[in-house]
């Protein structure tokens, strides 16, 4: 649904879109959880945080921040600017800091388990 986010590594688009699908929701409550942030901001720390790794382009990321709000993961408040319109700010609520503990928890145990797989274990038998 607005699970797309761009991974820039090599020439794999498919194995980037597989890698990263799923995950928005989980990225924008991890920034969200430093900070409250507006929209573009919330893409370029995506942006920043994975040292340009990921991208979120906003035809995924406003339909998520919506879908989010309406899930109670994040709530939104305007604010005025003295120079330009006003911007949406976006802050983590509770539910959304509950779901991204289990979130987080969830990819620590997968890290481990594809790291387990991908390097393989000592004195490991194939079938």
């Amino acid at each position: 649904m607005y699970s797309r986010v761009i991974l820039f590594f090599g020439e794999d688009m498919a194995m980037k879109d597989d890698i990263t699908k799923g995950h928005t929701q989980t990225m924008i409550l991890a920034v969200l959880d430093r900070e409250p942030l507006h929209g573009y901001a919330i893409a370029r720390e995506i942006e920043r945080k994975s040292d340009g790794l990921l991208t979120c382009q906003e035809g995924v990321l406003y339909p998520a921040l919506r879908a989010m709000e309406r899930e109670g993961l994040v709530s939104s408040q305007w604010e005025n600017q003295t120079n330009g319109p006003a911007r949406k700010i976006y802050t983590i609520t509770e539910s959304g800091q509950n779901m991204l503990t289990k979130r987080t928890q969830a990819w620590q145990q997968l890290q481990v388990a594809m790291g387990s797989i991908l390097r393989g274990k000592p004195n490991e038998q194939t079938s």
